[in-house]
């Protein structure tokens, strides 16, 4: 009877925050080692079933990197990368339109679809606007060129609210079109940040590796579970937001202070940490608030 009781005061705790967040616009990006496990990828797509269930509008967008190197190899393409960015050239952003539009993103849609709940597909270049990714390497002053690869320069929201209007779930691709219409592969973080900035999302979550942001990266008991925007810069400083941590935090706390109401970075592998970061008083990640 115990286990009984446990779980009705589970769900009575939730109650608040459904009711809080019913009709908010939540947006979800996953991508990394979380798409190779099948028992993975489903646990976060029934949480977002589960979302559209008692009224949240989550909106997904994912990645697809590792099935992109694999589809490469098989194509005898060598991946190449440039601070940490994929080159994409003619033959390469083909396969990943390939990969992304017609393999990964209906897959994920059928597993929603399996959870009972209503998904559709977006394709990335529908919607979105983008620039040639252009830098310089600060050692060399040299310029880099990482092909077709673009930076979001603005969304189409109207595609993704008529599908919340509808309760569907948008599926969307991170990829891009840019001047004459030429398709750009687009960092899947920076396309999530773009849309829920464009959607004025009430939440922007991140699912990644690891468990949130840690002040010491060898103590998952360090972990911060709030910061606020004042506290970015003087972490970064530290050092304690370094490394791949340090574009995410970037990025989530600059969709902050465009208007998105909070921003996570959560734990894909702990089962169900999507519903616990959102439904329950402590959660399971970092959150960054105004």
């Amino acid at each position: 009877m115990d286990k009984f009781i446990e779980k009705a005061a589970t769900l009575a705790e939730a109650l608040p925050f459904i009711q809080q967040f019913r009709g908010e616009t939540i947006v979800v990006k996953f991508g990394g080692s979380i798409m190779e496990s099948e028992e993975g990828c489903r646990r976060i797509l029934q949480d977002i079933a589960f979302m559209e269930c008692v009224g949240l509008r989550p909106v997904v967008i994912h990645g697809g990197g590792k099935a992109i190197s694999r589809a490469m190899k098989e194509a005898n393409i060598a991946p190449n990368f440039v601070q940490g960015l994929r080159v994409t050239d003619k033959a390469t952003i083909q396969v990943v339109e390939k990969v992304l539009n017609h393999e990964v993103n209906p897959h994920l849609v059928e597993i929603i679809q399996q959870f009972h709940g209503k998904a559709r597909g977006i394709h990335g270049e529908d919607i979105i606007c983008v620039e040639k990714m252009e830098g310089m390497d600060l050692k060399t002053n040299e310029s880099l060129d990482w092909g077709y690869v673009g930076r979001v320069a603005k969304v189409d929201i109207e595609p993704i609210k008529a599908y919340l209007r509808s309760n569907i779930v948008p599926v969307i691709t991170p990829l891009g079109k840019g001047p004459r219409g030429t398709l750009y592969n687009i960092n899947a973080d920076d396309a999530a940040m773009a849309i829920a900035c464009a959607l004025d999302a009430r939440k922007l979550v991140f699912l990644t590796d690891v468990p949130g942001l840690l002040r010491d990266p060898e103590d998952k008991e360090s972990l911060i579970s709030s910061l606020h925007l004042g506290e970015v810069d003087e972490l970064i400083e530290r050092g304690v937001i370094a490394g791949g941590m340090l574009p995410k935090i970037r990025g989530m706390a600059g969709a902050v202070k465009a208007g998105v109401k909070k921003a996570h970075i959560i734990d894909a592998s702990m089962p169900h940490s999507l519903l616990l970061e959102l439904f329950t008083s402590e959660g399971v990640g970092t959150e960054i608030t105004e």
